[in-house]
């Protein structure tokens, strides 16, 4: 990311000068200075405002930066402050998940109705968290085992924060997590609280 790049964020789309993916508008909910470098301090701070304990927010942190970081600074030494860079996110892109994602960040449509036409089998519009754990079962590729560890953490965390009172996990939801809204969501939800 280089220093000359003007930084500026109009209504969620734009930051330094490119128009976001959908991955990149996913994670900037956790970008709170907005200037397309996330810290763990940030991350810990985007979980609180949506209203996880301080444990829990900063292991969040801590496994999310040491998990995501070198991949997002391709070519570079890591840092040991551990930056997320927003505009390379794709690189972190795991496999066994659901492909909703493309290798660019792009949401991918028919990927995402192909979740609820696999998994829903209960009602079309939501998954249970049986079906949740199905769905990431059939979704491992052979050998994957770090794609199959982040898809599990990946779903899992999303089930824990979005699911309803009927413990179900609606397809609105995921919708909302795709499109990079479902945090925003959560956090004024909880200061409404």
């Amino acid at each position: 990311m280089a220093s000359s790049t003007s930084c500026s964020q109009a209504d969620g789309i734009i930051v330094n000068n490119h128009e976001l993916t959908p991955l990149e508008k996913h994670v900037m909910f956790f970008d709170i200075n907005n200037d397309g470098i996330i810290y763990p301090s940030e991350t810990y701070k985007a979980f609180r405002k949506m209203g996880r304990g301080i444990f829990r927010s900063m292991f969040s942190a801590v496994l999310i930066h040491f998990n995501l970081s070198y991949k997002t600074r391709p070519g570079k030494w890591p840092s040991l402050l551990f930056p997320i860079v927003v505009e390379n996110i794709k690189y972190a892109i795991h496999g066994s998940d659901s492909g909703a994602y493309d290798s660019e960040g792009r949401f991918v449509p028919e990927k995402f109705e192909e979740i609820f036409k696999k998994h829903a089998n209960e009602n079309a519009d939501s998954l249970t968290y049986n079906e949740v754990k199905e769905m990431l079962k059939t979704n491992r590729k052979p050998k994957d085992y770090y794609g199959w560890a982040n898809a599990f953490v990946d779903w899992n965390s999303l089930y824990d924060l979005g699911k309803n009172k009927n413990e179900k996990l609606t397809k609105e939801t995921v919708k909302a997590l795709y499109d990079g809204s479902l945090f925003e969501q959560i956090a004024k939800e909880h200061a409404s609280k």
